[in-house]
């Protein structure tokens, strides 16, 4: 054959599609060979729906976990609580304790300070406050129905309408009733030894968390390292940071809600001394447990008080009435701000859900922590979660 060119006007001849169809069989072949990415799982999930009864099984599994998981959670929730209670209370006095370490103090003998004076507190509670508040606790009940009968003879009873004197009658004849059933006081006893029984826990499970708080109190650093071990390098400071700024927000919280409510305790015993109300030392007492809800503890106090005072005396309770409501406005905008200047502000509608839902779940212990926890969240919304979300476009 003559390898001269084609003349003018003669058709090249086609090429080989040979090579290209060899090509595309060996693409096909690769794309047989090499599965996409994902069809692992796929086909792991076609399975398990092509075989219901395993996978029923495997869910059943799994709620069994679930449910075992909670029984355990609920069989150690005492322990859980005390464990809650110690590591606030740690961080409650882990500021004084730095106070303390400021002025030149070891850390060691600061703790020894700290629970020193705390049980000395402890010490004049039980001496000079339990005892009374026992004996008027006595007393309130004894006077209950004494003063049921005094009240249709009292000035301000007779000074009512007739329609509401026969209707605040037959409200103090039902009362009296109930008070004198036997099952009621059945009831009454009851309750009684089950305080009895509490007060026994209460006294051992205090120990167990003065214990607890020691350890947390003396080991606040290192558990923090280790915290933020866990974490990359490169986001250790900023954990450092946030972590720190968390643990002092819920230790000045504690510490303005304990001051706030021991002033409160302070008030009302002097008030009533002063005016003359019966059962100063319970009423304290009363006042500092009630007042350490947020925002709303002295308000639901105030009306309290107020409403057992009208048992005494007219008078004596409207002078009380103005009296404390002096007292609430100087705590709202002179020693609530004074007192809780390092805490977060949180809406008063969040404080009121986070008190409700503490003291639901834990009692006088879940409102206490209630604030701190809430102001926490804040934080690390405000610092984290919505800088994030700035940053997205």
């Amino acid at each position: 054959m003559s390898d001269s060119p084609p003349a003018p006007g003669v058709p090249l001849p086609a090429p080989d599609p040979a090579p290209a169809d060899a090509l595309a069989e060996r693409r096909g072949e690769a794309s047989v060979v090499l599965p996409e990415a994902g069809s692992g799982i796929r086909a792991r999930i076609l399975a398990v729906i092509d075989r219901p009864l395993v996978g029923g099984f495997a869910a059943t599994l799994g709620v069994l976990a679930a449910l075992l998981l909670g029984s355990a959670l609920i069989s150690i929730s005492t322990i859980l609580v005390y464990i809650v209670l110690a590591l606030f209370l740690a961080l409650g006095l882990d500021p004084i304790v730095r106070l303390l370490e400021r002025h030149r103090v070891g850390r060691g003998a600061g703790i020894g300070i700290v629970f020193g004076a705390f049980a000395l507190l402890m010490a004049a509670f039980v001496i000079f406050v339990l005892p009374p508040v026992i004996a008027q606790i006595g007393q309130f009940v004894r006077a209950i129905p004494e003063g049921l009968d005094e009240i249709p003879q009292s000035e301000w009873f007779l000074s009512l309408p007739g329609d509401w004197q026969v209707g605040i009658g037959v409200a103090i004849d039902q009362l009296s009733a109930t008070l004198s059933d036997p099952a009621f006081l059945a009831a009454i006893g009851g309750g009684v030894l089950s305080v009895g029984i509490g007060l026994v826990a209460a006294i051992s499970g205090g120990f167990i968390v003065v214990a607890l708080t020691l350890y947390f109190l003396a080991s606040l650093t290192s558990m923090k390292n280790a915290f933020y071990s866990l974490a990359p390098a490169r986001s250790r400071p900023k954990l450092s940071d946030m972590t720190e700024r968390i643990t002092a927000s819920v230790g000045s919280a504690l510490i303005g809600s304990v001051t706030i409510s021991s002033l409160n305790a302070l008030v009302v015993f002097l008030l009533h001394i002063f005016i003359g109300l019966p059962f100063p030392a319970l009423m304290a007492v009363v006042a500092f447990v009630i007042t350490l809800i947020p925002l709303f503890g002295s308000v639901i106090f105030w009306i309290l008080a107020s409403v057992i005072a009208l048992f005494s005396s007219p008078q004596q309770a409207l002078i009380f009435f103005i009296a404390y409501l002096v007292y609430i406005q100087i705590e709202s905008y002179v020693v609530s701000p004074r007192v809780m200047n390092s805490a977060i502000s949180i809406p008063a509608a969040l404080v009121l859900i986070a008190a409700m839902v503490g003291g639901t779940l834990m009692g006088v212990l879940g409102v206490l922590v209630a604030l701190p926890v809430t102001a926490s969240v804040l934080l690390i919304i405000r610092e984290v979660v919505v800088p994030k979300q700035d940053q997205k476009t």
